[in-house]
């Protein structure tokens, strides 16, 4: 880049913040040719722009943020660190910046009490120089596939604002493709990394499990089907920011297997060639969508061409058992979190507190057996070596990431009759879960639009612990059809 914005680094325009990575950004704060404090104002200026048409950012830190810069240049730390100045926001589930409250997008958490302390994760971030300024947008305990909630509405996609972005991180990957920031936090359960990222046109990666961390008040999520990392526009800003991240933290009762280089080293390596099994019908038996079949034939077509194999496979997993245990972990995962808030409040949870689809979940969740739970548990093992064991045969394996294009806002909400959201959530998570139970790193990368003009990711699943050949194929696709030039109509 090498040149110095307006005012000598004190200003930056609008088109110039959103033309830079957050790799980008860090390398021009520290050369000097931009503030951490002129980065932070474009942010606060686009939020305020662009926000209300998407609903994406529903909690802004200002003060904290503008704080947290000052204290960093009084001590000469201004510079300092992987992702020096870059605003950023943090998604508001299950993760706590001090000071700040998390409402989980339900009303029962509305009023909770700001936390006294961060989550690791948001302090590894800040360690590395990343300015939280707000929370992004996330549906009633991350629970659909769209991020619509009663507490704050709905985020619309900034590439159809009649459309969902996706869930449960639609903020998240709305606010990142709108470009009022480059990369934002991001939690998967059950696709709400990848899901999202495919529906606004980024990149997203959900890790191994256990490979970020969930401490100090948090467990592990969903048994370990619950992994946190981010959605970015660039392959590079996603390895930097899990390069920063990863890791075993203090007290914790499972991690994973430590890597070998770092993940933004792999992003510029090309991988050797790979053996890759390509899925095309979902564990539910659903068939993609013909915009997202045309997307994954043309996707075959290129990893030829790179030099891969690839040959037709199918997910070796009982989809009904598999559903079931999730269902069973996330609803007893539910009445926790609930039980939680009501011995705060000191009353019960009532119908106007919770969302009927939530409450559904609650009531059926709370019948559940222990031999019920402990047998989920063990399917969760199960899931994971039946991939493991394909895992013997493949290096990766491609499939698309949901079998339907985004929903008309609406569709997907908590507030839908029971079976017809099921439909429409098995339309969405029916290709991506089976990573979350198994425990696999799995990515969405752009690789085409449909002819209305949205934009179609493909998923691509590894190995336990193998985020490194993710990030190696997914930075070799990005140097051969690069997709950040492609931005959503939104200005």
């Amino acid at each position: 880049m090498g040149r110095t914005y307006a005012g000598a680094g004190e200003t930056i325009s609008q088109d110039d913040y959103r033309n830079l990575d957050a790799t980008g950004m860090a390398e021009a704060v520290r050369r000097g040719e931009v503030t951490p404090e002129a980065l932070l104002a474009a942010a606060h200026s686009l939020s305020d722009a662009i926000n209300p048409r998407i609903n994406a950012v529903v909690m802004r830190h200002d003060e904290r943020a503008r704080d947290l810069v000052a204290a960093r240049r009084l001590h000469g730390r201004d510079r300092e660190g992987a992702l020096a100045g870059v605003p950023t926001l943090i998604k508001d589930l299950n993760t706590y910046v001090a000071g700040t409250a998390t409402t989980n997008g339900c009303r029962f958490l509305k009023e909770a009490e700001p936390a006294t302390r961060s989550s690791t994760l948001v302090e590894r971030y800040e360690a590395a120089g990343m300015v939280v300024f707000g929370k992004s947008s996330s549906p009633e305990f991350g629970l659909t596939a769209t991020t619509e909630s009663l507490l704050w509405g709905k985020t619309r996609n900034p590439w159809d604002l009649s459309r969902s972005a996706g869930g449960s991180s639609g903020g998240a990957a709305a606010a990142v493709a709108a470009g009022i920031v480059p990369i934002a936090h991001a939690t998967d359960g059950g696709g709400s990394i990848r899901i999202p990222a495919s529906y606004c046109g980024l990149f997203g990666l959900k890790p191994t499990r256990y490979r970020t961390p969930n401490g100090p008040d948090r467990f592990e999520g969903w048994f370990g089907a619950s992994a946190a990392h981010v959605v970015s526009r660039s392959v590079r800003d996603s390895a930097l920011a899990l390069d920063v991240s990863h890791g075993r933290e203090p007290g914790s009762a499972y991690w994973t297997r430590p890597v070998t280089r770092p993940f933004t080293e792999e992003a510029q390596r090309d991988p050797s060639a790979l053996r890759i099994a390509v899925v095309t019908e979902s564990l539910t038996g659903m068939s993609a969508d013909p915009s997202i079949r045309a997307v994954l034939e043309t996707t075959v077509g290129r990893l030829g061409d790179l030099g891969h194999a690839v040959e037709a496979s199918r997910f070796p997993v009982d989809a009904s058992v598999m559903f079931g245990a999730h269902g069973a972990v996330t609803g007893t995962a539910l009445v926790k979190m609930v039980r939680d808030r009501e011995a705060a409040l000191g009353r019960s949870v009532t119908d106007d507190d919770l969302e009927p689809i939530s409450h559904y979940i609650l009531k059926n969740a709370m019948s559940l057996s222990a031999e019920k739970l402990y047998r989920a548990r063990e399917t969760f093992e199960l899931v994971s070596r039946q991939m493991e064991a394909m895992f013997e045969r493949y290096d990766i394996i491609l499939s698309p990431v949901t079998a339907t294009m985004p929903a008309e806002l609406g569709r997907l909400g908590l507030d839908r009759p029971y079976d017809e959201f099921v439909g429409g959530m098995m339309g969405c998570s029916s290709f991506t879960a089976v990573a979350n139970v198994g425990g696999q790193p799995s990515m969405s990368v752009p690789c085409g639009m449909s002819a209305e003009g949205l934009p179609i990711g493909m998923m691509f699943t590894a190995a336990l612990g193998a985020e490194g050949v993710l990030f190696q194929l997914a930075g070799q696709w990005e140097r051969a059809w690069p997709w950040a030039a492609h931005r959503p109509p939104l200005r």
